[in-house]
């Protein structure tokens, strides 16, 4: 299994949609919340090259927009503890 964590705001409509996604599969990845989290928004801006959210790494690289990390999570379910 690959190292996933899914960087996102709150009140972003994307970030949300993803949310929603994994919680209608029941499915459960490390979040970081970079509204409250300064060191997480400092890491996505860092790693990725952008503050966009949501923003999925997938072993260290990273995944934007919403339909792109739903497509990725439904297709590689078994990523995914």
């Amino acid at each position: 299994m690959g190292i996933l964590i899914l960087y996102y705001k709150p009140a972003c409509p994307y970030s949300q949609k993803v949310l929603d996604f994994l919680k209608e599969k029941g499915q459960e990845i490390p979040l970081k919340n970079i509204e409250e989290d300064p060191k997480a928004a400092e890491e996505l801006l860092h790693l990725g090259g952008n503050s966009q959210t949501p923003c999925l790494f997938i072993d260290g690289k990273p995944l934007y927009e919403a339909q792109a990390i739903i497509d990725w999570l439904s297709n590689n379910k078994d990523a995914i503890e």
